[in-house]
């Protein structure tokens, strides 16, 4: 049989997401942002799943093998805080000169929106958000029989009173909200714009208390009829609801306007039944939404998304240097070595580390281990390696930083499982190489099994967060791979970072 997903039910998975990120009325959950995949078209690296890739970016997968490969990708997260998203829907910019559509109920398949042929309300451009970043909804746009789909805007609205407001080009706004200046920062894009996090907070309780269930604010004249005698008279809204009033006022024996004297309340359905001499005079009355206009943002305006931010700037945890080409969100990530003990720090790496020392009659700073070079250690009995790639490589700390996907190692060069071992350069003989060894230029380093610490390091007259704990020479990685549910992927074109770089990533999660 016939059936459809309403719009209604995506706001309410929008909702349910909303509630779930914060942990309202949901057992606590933590989301995370990470960025993942250094350089994807780098064929050196080709015999690594999803590497080497010359048509890259290419459209993400969904399957189960997909979402391990997705997490051997990931580099470093952020934390998803309880102000780092936002409900969105479209920006529209008010502008003169458009003839924007006004809010009606009945918008659907058999009758579209006259100005965007839209068949729901949430498509068609039925508010606006102005210069100061006010926004409004439009309850009527001149639309009568001679502009049965309106006329241009030519007045910017501009009010804060919760009473809708006619300016002098005829159109009606009414007042809903004011983005605030760290909304803006956060969550105002060219193409969307945040709604309130807290419908009915201090910023917008007036509004909100002055909602009147079934309020009639506006009457669209259908057709001016003819015969009927000049003058203004009075008559009722008929309907479900009550005390509802319109003034209609005739001109040469035809209605030439209509106007709410008084709006009622209750309505869910209005109905003017205009009597007289004359004839022909049809009228629609424009049933507000549920609660009246300003009692619920989220379902007057349709957020059916949500907009995740973070932006990564100073931590440790993220590596310069290197590239990024996935975006991702990942849900209840568990920390290192555990399946249950869900991630719980505002930023972490899925690297590990390793902290070098010099060869004989070699510098560390005098090294070099280049991005994204093969690294590998014997770990064993000839022929069991550890092999890793280079992450990043801080000459200054002598700390190298890797990551050990699947699919980076064969038979004969080594086993995915390895990982590096504190070993001493001089007496086991058991350097980290690049492998080919052209990658390399300097002599290879050995781990420097004396250094253990769990937050920074000294490097000339600064201290050095390092982000990891290190025990003799090596950090695990943050976060257990392949823990948490990765919920979104993103592949982009490579980005390169440095020291001084600041990614704002900003996530519109359509429900």
């Amino acid at each position: 049989m016939p059936a459809i997903i309403t719009d209604q039910f995506r706001i309410l998975n929008a909702e349910t997401f909303a509630k779930s990120v914060t942990g309202i009325g949901t057992t606590s959950n933590a989301y995370y942002t990470f960025l993942a995949h250094p350089d994807p078209t780098n064929a050196k690296l080709s015999n690594l799943e999803g590497y080497g890739d010359a048509n890259w970016p290419v459209d993400p997968r969904d399957s189960f093998e997909q979402e391990d490969r997705y997490s051997d990708s990931i580099l470093f997260l952020k934390k998803i805080g309880v102000n780092d998203f936002a409900r969105v829907v479209p920006r529209y910019t008010w502008s003169a000169g458009i003839t924007y559509d006004m809010y009606r109920n009945n918008y659907d398949i058999t009758n579209e929106a006259p100005q965007t042929s839209s068949k729901t309300l949430y498509d068609s451009r039925f508010y606006v958000v102005n210069s100061e970043f006010k926004v409004y909804i439009c309850l009527f746009n001149g639309s009568n029989p001679d502009n049965v789909n309106g006329k241009p805007s030519q007045s910017e609205p501009n009010h804060i009173t919760t009473d809708p407001l006619k300016l002098s080009d005829g159109y009606v706004w009414k007042f809903l909200y004011e983005i605030q200046p760290a909304d803006i920062v956060k969550f105002t894009t060219d193409n969307f714009i945040p709604l309130p996090s807290n419908w009915g907070d201090s910023n917008t309780a007036v509004v909100k208390n002055a909602a009147v269930r079934g309020r009639i604010e506006t009457v669209v004249i259908k057709s001016r009829g003819a015969g009927y005698a000049d003058g203004t008279t009075t008559h009722d809204i008929l309907g479900d609801g009550v005390n509802g009033k319109v003034s209609i006022t005739v001109t040469n024996g035809e209605v030439q306007d209509v106007v709410v004297s008084t709006p009622g309340e209750n309505y869910t359905k209005g109905i003017i039944n205009f009597t007289g001499a004359g004839s022909g005079a049809t009228f629609e009355v424009i049933i507000p939404p549920k609660g009246g206009h300003g009692a619920d943002i989220y379902r007057e305006l349709g957020s059916h998304r949500v907009m995740v931010y973070s932006k990564y700037d100073s931590s440790a945890d993220f590596i310069s240097q290197n590239s990024f080409s996935r975006i991702g969100i990942i849900k209840n990530p568990t920390e290192f070595g555990s399946s249950t003990s869900v991630l719980n720090i505002p930023t972490a790496t899925t690297l590990g580390a390793l902290k070098l020392q010099g060869g004989v009659g070699v510098q560390t700073s005098n090294t070099i281990y280049p991005i994204n070079a093969k690294i590998q250690q014997q770990v064993g009995t000839a022929g069991s390696f550890a092999v890793g790639y280079v992450a990043s490589w801080d000459r200054n700390t002598g700390v190298l930083r890797y990551y050990q996907p699947v699919g980076l190692t064969t038979l004969s060069s080594g086993d995915p499982n390895n990982d590096f071992r504190n070993f001493d350069f001089e007496s086991n003989g058991n350097p980290i190489t690049t492998i080919p060894s052209t990658d390399l230029s300097g002599i290879a380093l050995s781990v420097d099994i004396g250094f253990s610490t769990t937050s920074s390091i000294a490097s000339g007259d600064r201290i050095i967060d390092l982000g990891q704990t290190f025990i003799t020479g090596k950090a695990n990685p943050e976060v257990e791979k392949y823990s948490g549910d990765i919920i979104y992927i993103d592949n982009r074109s490579p980005i390169s970072r440095s020291e001084s770089q600041k990614e704002e990533v900003k996530i519109v999660v359509e429900f």
